[in-house]
């Protein structure tokens, strides 16, 4: 493969996929072709089990349900969007990529590293991102942002107890602790302007854009 793979991690309310559609103008000037997507979802099949796996009406849903509907949504889109992008040489940002299902349902949902990262393994043939910009912020403002911007929209995983945000963030930082060559982490705490500078600096050093 040519192309380039970047994954925006964090947890909700860390206000990444805002950062995603403010970057894009900017790197749509760089000499690669850039395609924008997300997880779950992506393709027509993969939106379908987003829904799923988001409802708030699907309370029956258990854990280890829930990692196995990520890990298809996940074979789905890798397979008909994201390895035809990356052979064609595209840059791909993927909102939410492998270390979600790690962060959440590893350890937020307390399965274990060992078993999310073989379906990973499983799902993606191995495939991993170039670069992984992880916008880490604290638990509480998060929920904050997520009660005050998302009132409208929450979803399933929102309505969760605060332990288990807490949870998510701490995986996460386990999870950079272990793989610092693929990550870089953003201070998502900061003002809009200054968080979407730290990640454009951070790809373009990367890469040189």
């Amino acid at each position: 493969m040519n192309g380039i793979l970047i994954s925006l991690e964090g947890p909700d309310g860390a206000g990444k996929t805002t950062v995603l559609q403010r970057i894009l103008p900017e790197l749509e000037k760089s000499r690669y072709e850039v395609l924008a997507t997300r997880e779950p979802g992506g393709v027509r099949v993969a939106e379908e089990i987003r829904k799923i796996i988001l409802s708030t009406e699907n309370t029956e849903i258990d854990s280890k349900t829930e990692l196995m509907l990520f890990a298809a949504a996940r074979r789905l889109h890798m397979q008909t969007k994201m390895l035809p992008a990356l052979a064609a040489g595209k840059l791909v940002l993927v909102d939410r990529f492998i270390d979600s299902s790690v962060a959440y349902q590893g350890y937020g949902r307390a399965l274990g590293v060992e078993p999310v990262n073989w379906l990973n393994e499983f799902a993606t043939d191995g495939l991993k991102p170039d670069l992984t910009l992880y916008f880490d912020i604290d638990t509480d403002i998060a929920l904050e942002r997520i009660m005050r911007n998302r009132a409208d929209e929450l979803n399933r995983l929102d309505l969760e107890r605060a332990e288990m945000h807490r949870k998510v963030r701490q995986g996460y930082l386990e999870i950079v602790q272990h793989d610092p060559e693929r990550f870089v982490t953003i201070d998502a705490s900061q003002d809009i302007d200054t968080v979407v500078a730290d990640t454009l600096r951070a790809i373009k050093k990367r890469f040189f854009l």
